[in-house]
């Protein structure tokens, strides 16, 4: 072994020209355990073939890896990982704290296989009011927090966020629409006529006024709604007593809507404004977390998770792994209210204090309001994982059938299927699905934009070929002796005998022929429950109608063709709205809506003369040539 120091920590790591010690197991570690001191840090441990089998913290290492190399006294989990382990490789850290941050991006890294993996890193998405326009829009928002404004999240699905904002949209009559259609308004749109905007855009109301909307729109969704509506009243009742009827009839609607809002919401605990619900059932070695998000004492929707158990893990390690991972690309609340005690709960507050910047809580609560909201996302957490299992069950017998239907080596546990979109070959798209014993992954969907320009527009095989090459050659590339679950078992072919012949040709280049493939093809008058099936060196063959594999391949066909029609829309859409003045160097958004509102349109801008450009507010001479000159470039 060697030692290396980098910065705060020292690392423990092996020697690549070292002979492999004869120990294993206990005994391994047990000489392991001499050379350690009492430091906090992070160990890992790995097999013969040099795979992380488990990475751990520990407050103190020499007394954390001494309890493994007892003898006995294990659960069966930890004695399979013992008996498996060769080597172990050990980091030094200051803060028990930071062994615990970095056992987790170890964690997310690596994949060990015995530890607690949390496998669905979505992101959740927020509402956004920006403050960098005089008339802000309110729309949703998933992912970094670049832009300034105000967020409100997280909501637990893009339905939940759209619920909010349509609500919002009848109450406090906020725009939705671009800041380039803002600008480039000369009438009201539909928003205003159905009375769901205040029509800013074309002078409906005052920029103080409409200021007002969004600090009542704020204060909604920081779940002040008593208040609101006590103001509106007031406001009504002033706008009748004036006899401004058309007011204070505007303000009883907003009130109206306002209540309705109210009484749609689900659960609304009064005694918690802040928290996260999360709660674990555990069946069969697999375990479902329930999440639900509180905020502005307002229920903003759950989402379940099914994170790998590591073999057997405990309730508490789950959980505890489980927020470590769930937190560490997230903001935590101020409340997080779990099902079950965790082992280092003192510990997490800690690092999940750290990382938000302010005092966070973890509690397991045994009655009350609290109490009652971790039973019902406990209920939940129970009925969506009876639900999975059923599903598993279901998806395990289909893939067996597959592996049957088409001689197959082994049950696939990973089946991709590809697919490409185009329209007389403009926006072509390549797309793939994949679907498991979990069914459809589509964290693991990819989408290809065709990049060859040597590909004849429309030449489906040209595109197949540059699809497979590019996500093939990346295989190989990250993991080429197939250690990862990424290699497929099963490749699903959009075509015939004509398009598997082309397809194995590209496999056969690529040196991964060994791959199982089989084309999917219409069959006769390209009727579904027809469908012929090709494989290479085989006869073609087909599929009772009424057989149960007949039906799964079509639903995975028809996912790969939706995934990659959707993709192709979507390319086609953002290329109609592309605009040109998002292509001119310097010309950023203040820039862009200056030019926007002084000549109304994109092609206005570009008919411009150069002496009518340098009359726009904020735009210099400099500035006006660089304009000028790209359409004029341009031709």
């Amino acid at each position: 072994m060697i030692n290396s120091t980098s910065g705060n920590r020292n690392e423990v790591i092996l020697d690549d020209n070292a002979q492999p010690t004869p120990l294993r197991g206990h005994d391994l570690i047990a000489d392991y355990v001499k050379r350690l001191d009492s430091s906090p840090g992070v160990y890992r441990m790995l097999n013969a073939q040099n795979e992380v089998l488990y990475v751990g913290k520990a407050r103190n290492l020499k007394a954390r890896v001494s309890n493994y190399a007892r003898p006995s006294g294990h659960s069966a989990r930890i004695a399979r990982m013992i008996s498996e382990t060769r080597y172990m490789m050990f980091l030094t850290t200051r803060t028990e704290t930071e062994a615990l941050l970095l056992e987790q991006n170890l964690i997310k890294q690596l994949k060990p296989r015995y530890n607690v993996l949390l496998r669905d890193d979505k992101s959740f998405p927020n509402i956004l009011i920006p403050t960098d326009h005089p008339y802000p829009m309110i729309t949703k928002h998933r992912g970094a927090r670049k832009q300034k404004g105000y967020y409100f999240g997280p909501f637990a699905s893009a339905g939940a966020v759209n619920r909010t904002l349509n609500h919002l949209e009848r109450v406090f009559l906020l725009r939705n629409c671009s800041d380039s259609q803002f600008s480039g308004r000369t009438r009201p749109c539909l928003q205003y006529q159905i009375k769901r905007c205040a029509a800013p855009c074309v002078g409906k109301i005052s920029e103080a006024d409409y200021a007002q909307l969004v600090e009542d729109a704020k204060r909604f969704l920081e779940g002040k709604t008593t208040s609101i509506q006590r103001e509106l009243a007031e406001q009504m009742q002033a706008a009748s007593e004036a006899m401004e009827f058309e007011r204070a009839a505007a303000l009883r609607d907003r009130i109206k809507a306002l209540t309705n809002v109210q009484q749609s919401q689900g659960i609304n605990p009064r005694g918690v404004a802040e928290a996260d619900v999360v709660a674990l059932h555990m069946e069969g070695g697999q375990a479902c977390v329930q999440v639900f998000f509180i905020r502005a004492n307002q229920s903003w929707g759950n989402h379940d998770f099914y994170p790998k158990t590591g073999s057997g893990a405990d309730e508490a390690e789950v959980l505890e792994a489980f927020l470590a991972q769930f937190y560490d690309n997230r903001p935590p609340p101020r409340l997080i209210l779990l099902s079950h005690p965790i082992e280092d709960e003192d510990l997490m507050i800690e690092a999940l204090s750290q990382k938000a910047e302010r005092k966070v809580e973890i509690s397991v609560p045994k009655r009350g309001e609290k109490a009652e909201l971790v039973e019902n996302a406990h209920r939940n957490a129970r009925e969506s994982l009876g639900r999975k299992m059923s599903e598993s069950q279901a998806q395990a017998k289909l893939l067996k059938g597959v592996a049957e239907a088409f001689g197959l080596p082994k049950v696939p546990e990973r089946i991709e299927v590809y697919d490409n979109s185009h329209i007389q070959g403009a926006h072509a798209v390549g797309g793939m699905i994949v679907a498991g014993p979990e069914g459809f992954l589509k964290s693991q969907y990819r989408k290809y934009n065709i990049k060859d320009n040597e590909v004849t527009p429309g030449d489906d095989f040209g595109m197949m070929k540059e699809v497979l090459t590019r996500r093939f050659q990346r295989l190989l590339k990250e993991d080429p002796e197939r250690k990862t679950d990424a290699w497929p078992d099963l490749l699903l072919i959009d075509g015939g005998a004509g398009q598997v012949s082309a397809v194995q040709e590209i496999m056969d280049d690529l040196g991964v022929a060994d791959v199982p493939m089989v084309g999917v093809a219409k069959g006769i008058d390209r009727d579904q429950g027809k469908e012929e099936f090709y494989r290479t060196g085989r006869p073609v063959m087909a599929l009772p109608r009424q057989d149960p594999v007949l039906y799964y391949i079509q639903r995975l066909r028809d996912e790969a063709h939706r995934w990659a029609i959707g993709t192709h829309r979507a390319k086609r859409a953002k290329a109609n709205l592309a605009n040109p003045l998002d292509e001119i160097p310097g010309i950023g958004t203040t820039r862009k809506r200056a030019l926007l509102t002084h000549f109304g349109s994109a092609k206005a801008v570009s008919r411009a003369g150069l002496t009518d450009l340098m009359e726009v507010p904020g735009i210099s001479e400099a500035t006006a040539e660089t304009v000028y000159n790209f359409f004029n470039e341009k031709g």
